[in-house]
């Protein structure tokens, strides 16, 4: 949206064509005449286009039938605000809005009044350089509505960061240092608690991050798994999210950085 508004800042009436609803559109398809790359996004932009008709001509959803092998085996779905930025959304997806900008930059006094933004000889290029980043990431894979509960597992984040911290303390390249801590000298024992406090302040750090609120936690918190097993000590701890609390609760051992081969 933003990226649109400065596209938009004082575009000549010839530029947006004449009674042109979607200025956007009308400037895609002016600058993609002279401009490859553009006109490529103007066929992508179209082909999405009939895809979202049909897709909504199709009673109860459902979508039309493809040819076996068709690249396109499912029509993409858009939201309203994926549609309404269609232009520059496509444009930033395929990398090259960052390119396009610069061009109609470059070609200014075809499309813009002198006092527009695109037209200021800093601001018009400072823009260009501003769509460099995000056009090199990679837009394939979205968060989903169960991304919560894709997070590796507490063991496996442990196992990560000791891997991570063991550099000059393992006994070869080669060799996975095991989950729990073991003692290599007796003059070490100072380190070792040290490590071992890092790993426990690691794993606790995971209760708590950018999404979620710790409201309350607790240590020592037995849990029984089975009926034929003891209770287990471990953290408790309880969690708000934008719709929903969460509790969650560690072993000790695991906390501790001393589970070792333990079930």
């Amino acid at each position: 949206g933003v990226v649109e508004a400065c596209l938009l800042h004082m575009l000549k009436r010839r530029a947006a064509g004449f009674l042109r609803t979607d200025k956007v559109a009308a400037l895609f398809t002016k600058v993609g005449k002279t401009y490859a790359v553009a006109g490529d996004i103007c066929k992508k932009v179209q082909e999405l286009q009939q895809q979202v008709e049909s897709r909504k001509n199709q009673p109860n959803g459902q979508e039309p039938l493809k040819k076996q092998g068709s690249t396109t085996s499912k029509t993409p779905v858009l939201t309203p605000q994926a549609i309404k930025h269609i232009w520059v959304r496509t444009a930033l997806i395929e990398k090259v809005l960052d390119k396009i900008v610069q061009y109609i930059v470059d070609n200014c006094s075809k499309y813009y009044e002198k006092e527009a933004l695109l037209a200021d000889p800093v601001c018009g290029p400072i823009l260009a350089s501003l769509l460099v980043g995000p056009c090199a990431l990679e837009y394939t894979k979205l968060k989903t509505a169960d991304h919560y509960w894709t997070d590796p597992s507490a063991d496996e984040l442990v196992q990560r960061h000791r891997i991570h911290g063991v550099h000059g303390r393992q006994d070869s390249p080669s060799k996975r240092p095991a989950l729990g801590i073991r003692k290599r000298h007796s003059s070490g024992s100072t380190s070792e608690d040290r490590f071992a406090a890092s790993a426990r302040e690691y794993v606790e750090s995971l209760h708590q991050n950018s999404r979620t609120h710790l409201l309350y936690g607790k240590n020592n918190v037995l849990v029984q798994p089975k009926d034929d097993l003891e209770a287990i000590p471990g953290y408790l701890s309880l969690h708000q999210s934008a719709d929903s609390l969460t509790l969650k609760w560690t072993p000790n051992q695991l906390m501790n950085g001393t589970l070792g081969d333990s079930e």
